[in-house]
């Protein structure tokens, strides 16, 4: 399971880490490894003792949705005052910031797109699900793995309204297709 930043891995991560046989749960830049990394870094380790490469899985989020995740998760009062926080930023410059070439601290998030594609473009992992859709993510866990799977929310991001405006949305649809294009392609049961 590659945890996607913001996609309910952390949950997850808690429901699954007692039957692994290995996890990486820090630092974040090693526990949210995209699958070029892993490919290239990690894969090794990991597929040693097999004859064949392991199956990848990851969860992404409709992209404004991840994006307001983010945001918010920024503004808690942990990070006050750090180059990280969102506090005292409009959804919609945050989202302006992402856009950005050279983005300030606070909007470096990442992207979906980058963590579940090879250096192509194509789509490297091998099973994606909807995070609104996480039940079809858990069956697929829970038949695997032959076992049940509670959830319990983890690293929650404070509620509150996130409007973005017209203009921004699809500025955001024209700048950044690719992460639109992904939560398209999952299929109705949310997974592909």
């Amino acid at each position: 399971m590659l945890a996607v930043p913001k996609t309910g891995t952390t949950a997850l991560e808690a429901a699954l880490t007692p039957l692994a046989d290995t996890a990486i749960l820090n630092p974040p830049g090693h526990k949210h490894v995209s699958v070029q990394r892993y490919r290239n870094l990690l894969a090794g380790f990991f597929e040693q003792r097999g004859n064949r490469p392991m199956d990848t899985m990851a969860v992404v989020r409709e992209p404004v949705s991840w994006l307001e995740s983010w945001y918010r998760y920024r503004t808690r009062s942990q990070l006050a005052g750090k180059a990280t926080s969102t506090a005292g930023i409009s959804f919609e410059d945050f989202v302006a910031a992402w856009l950005m070439t050279d983005q300030p601290e606070f909007a470096r998030v990442g992207s979906q797109a980058n963590f579940v594609t090879d250096d192509k473009g194509k789509i490297a992992i091998d099973h994606i699900f909807r995070y609104d859709k996480m039940a079809a993510a858990v069956s697929f866990l829970e038949a695997r793995l032959d076992t049940s799977i509670q959830l319990q929310e983890r690293n929650p991001s404070p509620r509150m309204p996130t409007p973005l405006s017209t203009e921004m949305t699809k500025r955001l649809h024209a700048e950044r297709p690719q992460e639109f294009e992904i939560w398209e392609r999952l299929k109705g049961d949310g997974s592909y």
